[in-house]
């Protein structure tokens, strides 16, 4: 949710971020108009209810006909009292749906457009040539198979399409590589957690998903339950309605969790293994910080995710996100993407948002500040961030980058040690 106050005060910058996203700019002037009509429904109620109090000492002092005339007065500014307040409350509404709707405002820099208009900032590491090498690359579903690491046909039996079984050295890899993103988020200084994949409605949305209109969310009527598509939902609402306290630095967590997401508008594509599915795991790096630190948490979340792709061993490129591809709550995201050498392209393997203060603002997350002297000051709302540091399309990636001519796959040597020493992955027998 955004500053309203901000946005009054500089409406000129909220024109120029809808602007970028390709979005409304009209919605900057009504959420301006909204926020006036809102305060005068407030003020008149808060003048006529005054009057209320006022009259109740004349009744008391009045009698005879006076007193009369005067109760009759009394009943009919009770009326317009309730008349205001329910004016007010729909203009309050009002303006919190607007407000709801508003995405953030993006950060200085950020490419303007949509899909489409990313711009690369770099590429990391040496596509190989295969034709050079003598062999035809083979893509990930085909190498999993000759492992026995992925079923996909028993997947859609049991479950439907876009579902598989990780099983043998394909479950492996994934614990594997989770592990290792885990043991490196320990050492950053991040706090470990498994978190609940069902939520409630008023997290989901606090987090700047919308639940009536995302077709990509499941949603279990029954319990008015939600699953997530990534543990950063259920992190973000760890700390709803609470003040914390980060005078010791930032609060990071590392969110282990199953994620799931209906995919849809993808029918047709991707839809040969695991690039594209309903179900799959995820490492989600999450932060709570001021908001003055969250450009820097933001780089640093990055280069976590390039550690973990680098010692993987995989090429790469990072991309900033055009504003039209941010999503309602991002102010900046940065996707890496890794080669893909049987599709010839790039494609999302990590992405990393800052958020500001948007979701703080929806699930009233604070910060307490300090005065000068040491004392406590006012409460503000914080930012937050968050960044993936491994899922299970990384398993695309590994086993066709690392492939060999005689249709084995070399394990990366970062994550040998949490394969028993495994170096080669060799067909199944």
């Amino acid at each position: 949710m955004i500053d309203i106050k901000d946005l009054i005060e500089n409406p000129e910058k909220y024109r120029a971020s809808q602007r970028a996203r390709q979005a409304e700019e009209s919605a900057v002037d009504s959420l301006i108009a909204a926020a006036q009509t809102r305060s005068a429904a407030i003020t008149r109620f808060e003048t006529l209810r005054a009057e209320q109090k006022s009259f109740g000492k004349k009744v008391a002092q009045a009698a005879g006909e006076e007193k009369q005339q005067l109760l009759a007065e009394v009943k009919e500014l009770s009326n317009q009292v309730k008349a205001a307040e329910a004016e007010s409350a729909q203009a309050e509404e009002q303006l919190r749906g607007l407000q709801g709707a508003f995405p953030n405002l993006i950060h200085e820099g950020v490419p303007a457009g949509g899909e489409d208009d990313f711009v690369v900032l770099r590429e990391e590491g040496a596509v190989r040539d295969f034709d050079a090498e003598g062999f035809t690359p083979k893509d990930h579903l085909e190498l999993a198979e000759s492992f026995a690491a992925l079923d996909m046909e028993r997947g859609a039996k049991v479950s439907g399409s876009r579902f598989y079984f990780l099983k043998g050295i394909g479950a492996r890899l994934e614990l594997a590589m989770m592990q290792m993103g885990m043991d490196q988020a320990v050492e950053a200084g991040f706090t470990p957690m498994i978190t609940p994949t069902l939520v409630r409605p008023e997290t989901m949305a606090g987090t700047g998903f919308d639940v009536e209109h995302d077709d990509e969310i499941y949603r279990l009527e029954r319990d008015d339950l939600y699953l997530v598509g990534t543990s950063e939902v259920a992190i973000a609402g760890y700390h709803s309605d609470e003040i914390l306290d980060l005078g010791q630095g930032p609060e990071r967590i590392a969110g282990w969790s199953t994620c799931y997401r209906r995919e849809a508008g993808s029918h047709g594509r991707d839809t040969r293994g695991i690039l594209r599915v309903h179900q799959f795991n995820k490492l989600e790096m999450f932060v709570f910080c001021t908001e003055e630190e969250s450009a820097a948490e933001h780089a640093k979340l990055l280069a976590w995710e390039e550690q973990m792709l680098q010692k993987m061993e995989l090429p790469y490129r990072v991309v900033d996100i055009a504003a039209g591809d941010l999503g309602l709550s991002a102010a900046r995201k940065y996707d890496c993407e890794a080669w893909v050498p049987s599709q010839q392209t790039y494609r999302e393997l990590t992405s990393t948002s800052d958020c500001t203060t948007f979701q703080a603002r929806r699930l009233n997350i604070r910060e307490r500040t300090l005065k000068d002297d040491g004392s406590k000051g006012p409460t503000t709302p914080l930012a937050t961030l968050n960044g993936t540091l491994a899922t299970t399309r990384w398993l695309v990636a590994i086993l066709e980058n690392h492939q060999q001519a005689d249709g084995t796959v070399r394990v990366p040597a970062a994550l040998r040690p949490y394969l028993g020493g495994l170096e080669v992955i060799e067909p199944s027998t």
